[in-house]
Formats: structure tokens, sequence, C-alpha cells
């Protein structure tokens, strides 16, 4: 995490972004990107056009689950070679080249497949595409680490990759509702399908990077005990899997995986309906779907250790999973819980934005011109962001960045504000994008940076996986409350609470704003209004621990000097 001292000039920053490295980084962004949004919201409006219940779109968020539990098949990944290919490619884009074929076939399985009749099989290959694309999440991540030689290089093919991962979302967002109006779903897809080929054809002619040799797992003197061993194995994959189902329902508010689980035990379907009763109430439901993610998450980390006594799962287990986080405790010392902290809650405000739509419509706006707003002007303040977040790193270093980006963050809602005393105000409407868009940006390519600036070169794919996978645990846990605390709050104004205080900034509203809220939610309208600005203020409150902590990282951190040992190592390599 060390930073060399030298700072380039503004122009020497901007150029960098010509150089075959950041260009390369530009177009595999955008090839890991393209399958998000199609398994996502894309997805879920083709299901919703063909007359599938919003209740059965809303399972098809664990779909998408996979980007969430990366780290636990990561290590798996960066010891398995590809027979033929890793020779003549290297490692890393051998696994591109066949993870972007899976891809292009999943996304293909999803065109050929009719959600009227074949919903399951739908589901299936959506899962599918899912695995693939979280996989090739972990290898580009890996590789864009080792591919870059100091931390202003890393912040400038990191701000190049964010770039063409969110070119890749306005595409697959965009294109495929254009196509499916003219030529339908299937063929739209199947277009999304083949423009995968432009990654594919970059990670033939990009640079090999660095020889990868992962660590050795010892299991000398271990006997081989095939019928124990393939039964650990079979316990240890068997817990993971109904760990991430607890965890997963417990992060999506979705109780129809547990009620599978429940009925495998016998669980009758009146039990089963109490429990999802419970589970998605409006009210006490977070109290359940809390601590179903650390308890999910328990089990998972207890599912990777090795076994009391030597096997060779447990050895495998210890080498790939325990020893990464060894190492990175190891190098950090007593900064490593400090490190995961800040990572937690680096990025809290933004995941708040969750209820984002609801508020738009709140306004008045209609989802058509919010969709308009958010996928042309949105995206290019979004890309504005991350060239501006390449250039801050180049300029300042990664840990004052770390600074710029935990201010920024949250300050950027200082638009939502304002747009929430206007109304319906286009205007208001697009400096609150402006601002949400450019911060968000900034400070997500600045969090990659230091994330991948924390990996060691035995680990990085493990580590990395495991840091971009926990640092969104606690956001969308935080979020899970955004719209409880936007309805307590206007009711609390009402009442006379702390946020009546704001009902005065309402005088000025456009005759629709928070009309159709109000009434639903039983409230007067500037009291609708001021439960939004106190959301609001709240999301600024919740990241002063991100700032504070960004502060005082950068006034405090000395390496250890197991770090420095390491920080030595990769610079002479």
């Amino acid at each position: 995490m060390s930073e060399t001292k030298t700072r380039q000039s503004t122009l020497q920053a901007l150029a960098a972004y010509t150089r075959p490295k950041p260009l390369i980084m530009l177009s595999l962004g955008y090839a890991t990107g393209i399958p998000f949004l199609l398994i996502g919201d894309t997805l879920n409006a083709w299901l919703r056009v063909e007359g599938v219940s919003l209740s059965v779109i809303g399972f098809f968020i664990l779909v998408s689950f996979a980007y969430s539990l990366k780290f636990m098949w990561a290590p798996l990944i960066d010891r398995l070679d590809i027979p033929f290919l890793t020779a003549r490619l290297g490692h890393r884009r051998s696994w591109m080249i066949v993870l972007q074929i899976l891809m292009a076939l999943g996304l293909l399985g999803i065109a050929a497949t009719d959600p009227k009749t074949q919903l399951m099989q739908m589901a299936l290959f959506a899962t599918l595409t899912g695995f693939f694309g979280a996989t090739h999440d972990i290898i580009l991540d890996a590789y864009r680490i080792e591919l870059a030689g100091t931390t202003e290089e890393m912040g400038v093919v990191t701000a190049a990759y964010q770039w063409g991962y969110r070119m890749a979302f306005i595409v697959s967002g965009f294109v495929p509702l254009l196509l499916a109006t003219r030529v339908g779903w299937s063929i739209a897809y199947a277009v999304m399908a083949l423009m995968l080929l432009i990654g594919w054809i970059t990670v033939w002619i990009a640079p090999k990077g660095p020889a990868h040799t992962p660590l050795a797992i010892h299991t000398e003197g271990m006997p081989v005990r095939r019928l124990a061993e393939t039964a650990e194995w079979i316990g240890r994959i068997g817990l993971i899997v109904i760990a991430a189902v607890i965890a997963g329902s417990g992060l999506t508010g979705n109780a129809d995986l547990i009620n599978g689980i429940l009925g495998a035990f016998h669980v009758d379907a009146a039990g089963q309906a109490a429990f999802k009763a419970a589970f998605t109430a409006k009210a006490t439901g977070w109290l359940w779907q809390i601590p179903f993610v650390p308890i999910g998450l328990g089990l998972m980390f207890f599912a990777c250790l090795p076994l009391p006594w030597p096997t060779r799962p447990g050895a495998y287990a210890k080498g790939a999973f325990v020893e990464p986080l060894v190492d990175f405790f190891r190098r950090y010392d007593r900064w490593a819980f400090f490190i995961f902290a800040l990572i937690c809650l680096y990025r809290i405000s933004e995941f708040t934005l969750n209820i984002a739509n609801a508020y738009y419509l709140d306004l008045g706006f209609s989802l058509d011109a919010v969709a308009e707003m958010r996928k042309g002007y949105g995206a290019l303040m979004t890309m504005v962001g991350v060239v501006i977040s390449g250039w801050t790193i180049a300029r300042l270093g990664i840990r004052k960045a770390l600074i710029v980006g935990a201010v920024a963050g949250p300050l950027s809602h200082v638009g939502f504000m304002i747009l929430g005393c206007a109304g319906h105000s286009l205007s208001a409407l697009a400096l609150a994008l402006a601002m949400d868009n450019i911060a968000a940006s900034i400070q997500g390519t600045v969090l990659i940076v230091y994330m991948s600036s924390l990996v060691a070169a035995p680990y990085t794919a493990a580590q990395y996986a495991l840091l971009s996978s926990i640092y969104a645990i606690l956001g969308k846990l935080v979020a899970s409350q955004s719209g409880r605390i936007v309805e307590a709050s206007a009711k609390a104004a009402d009442a006379g609470g702390v946020s009546s205080l704001f009902k005065g900034l309402m005088g000025h509203l456009t005759p629709d704003a928070y009309v159709k809220a109000a009434k639903g939610l039983g409230v007067s309208v500037p009291a609708m209004g001021a439960g939004y600005f106190s959301f609001f203020a709240y999301t600024i409150v919740v990241s002063l621990a991100g700032i504070v902590m960004s502060v005082w990282l950068y006034y405090r951190y000395q390496p250890s000097p197991a770090e420095q040992a390491a920080e030595a190592e990769k610079s002479a390599a």
C-alpha cells in the first residue's frame, strides 16, 4: 500500500490514457460488464413484457448473487490451468478466452428460451451466465493488478477499465431494449452475445502479463483416502451452498429458497407460509433478514477451514482460503481490521440510494424521463467522473485520493436535497445526477485502486475477490432500511419530530411533487418532502466514519516491516 512519490503533471496524467495498457483494459472492462445488466435489469424488462409476475421477477435477483460470492471459488480458479491454452497465452488470458466464450453461450441460451414456457431454463442460463461473468471478473481483476506497475499506472488502467465497464452498462441497458421492439428479444440477446467478440479479440493481442505461479499446497505424508475425501468435499460444498442460500436470502429479503430447504425437511405449507410472512414483513422482516447474512457468511468461513486432523481437502482449504487471509493480517498487522472496516464503510452512502427510482417517481417524474436522463446524460457524467478519478490518483496519490472520494461521495447527495426542495424540475434533476454520477465514479474507482494496492502477488485473485465481495455486504444491509427511514421521517415531520424542521423548505415545490406518495403514506406533502430531505441528510451522516477513517489512514498509517518487504519484492519483480 506504499506509494511512489512521483506526481504527474495534468498533461502527463491525461496522456497516460492513450497508452496500450489503458486501451486494453477499456476493451476488457467493456467485455466483463456486458453480462451484468443482461441478467439483471434488462432481463427483468423482458420478463415483465412477457407478463411474468413481479414476485417471480424479484426472485431473479438471485441469479446475479455469484458476483457477491466469487471469493469462494477465486482460489480454485487461481490454481487451475486450461490445457494447451495456458502454456500459450498464460493463466489469466487463457481463462478470459474460455470464460468469454462461456458467457456468450450463456447469453445465447437465454436468447433461445421462451420465458412463457421455459422460465426455469432461462433462470438456469442466467445463473450460469452470472457465474461465468463473476469468474471472469476474478481473472480480469487479477490481470489488471498484475499488468499495472505503479500506483499511478494502477489508477489509469483502473479508470480505463471502469470506463469500459460503464460503457457496457449503457449498451446492455439500451441496445437490447431498442432491438427488442424491432426484431424481438431473442435476436437482441444474440446480438449482445456477439458483442463479446470485442473482448475476445482484445485478449489475443493483449500482453501475456507476469508469470503466474501459485504457492504450492503441501500434502506430503497425508495418505490418499478417496472415499473419505469425497465425503469431506461433498460436506464442504453442501455447507457452502446452504450458507449461500442463507446469506443470499438475507441480502435480497427473499424467503423462497429457505422455504425450499424447509420443505426438504418436511416442513408443511402452513409452516413455510408463516416463515415467509415473518421474513418479508414490511415492519419487522429486517429483524430476520439482517442476522441471516452474518450467519451465512460464518458458515461459509467454517466450510473453508481445515479439520482438526490432517486431510488432503483440509490442506487445500488451508492453502487456498486460510493462507491468503493469514498473509493479509501478517502484512498489515494491527491495521488489518481497520482496513477491512474502512473498505466496508467507504461507499456506504452510495448503497443507501437504492430507492432513487422511487424518489424520482414520487417527485412526479416518469420512468421514461428518468431512464433517458440516466442512460444519456447520467452515463456521460459517470465517464467524466472516471477520468477525474484517474487524474486525481495520478496527481495526489492513492491515500489523498481516498480522502477526496470519501468526501465527494456523500457531499454529492446535497444535489438530491436541492432536487427534493424543487420537485419536478429537470434542471434540478440534471444537477443531482451530475453530482451523484461524477462523485460515485470518483469514489468507486479510487476504492478499486486502493483495494488493488492491498493484495500480495501470490494471492492476487483470492485476496482481491475477497475484498471486492465484502465491501458491499454492509452497504446492502444498510440499504435495506432506506425506505423505512424515509417513511418514518415523513410521519415524524407531521408529528412535530426533528424532521419537521425541514417542512419549511418545501414551499416552492411543483404541484405534482410528493402528492401520490404523501396520500399513500397518510402524511402531508411537505412532510413527505421533509422525510426525503431527512433521509439524504442521514446518508451524509453515516458517511462520516469513512471520511474520518480515510483521514486517519493518511496521517497515521505506517507500513509494517512485512509490508515493506513485500513491496520491495514486488518492485524487484
